[in-house]
């Protein structure tokens, strides 16, 4: 684990987003193209957690977004962000949510 300084922490924008649409991506068994109302704006994320998770129960579910991470070009499709996902030591993944109904765009300190 690289340990990193409360300023570099402090570079971070993370945010609580809730999945508007949620699809499969066409020529990929992994990944999910997501549109992510992030308070007054909405992003497209693509994630490669179509093994954990359909796109029909993410629909509505909060979650929390890296915002400030560079756009990525995955697959012909801009990326927007990162979910952030808990990962076991058998590779399931959890998608990482607040325990109380915040609105979107409430910035994760």
């Amino acid at each position: 684990m690289e340990i990193i300084n409360f300023e570099e922490f402090k570079k971070l924008d993370m945010r609580i987003g809730i999945i508007k649409t949620a699809e499969k991506k066409e020529g990929s068994e992994k990944l999910l193209v997501l549109n992510i109302e992030i308070g007054e704006e909405t992003r497209q994320i693509l994630s490669g957690i179509a093994k954990f998770y359909s796109p029909e129960e993410l629909i509505g579910k909060r979650v929390l977004v890296l915002c400030n991470l560079a756009p990525r070009m995955i697959m012909g499709l801009e990326s927007q962000g990162m979910l952030l996902c808990a990962v076991d030591k058998e590779d399931k993944v959890a998608l990482l949510n607040p325990d109380k109904e915040f609105p979107s765009g409430t910035i994760i300190t």
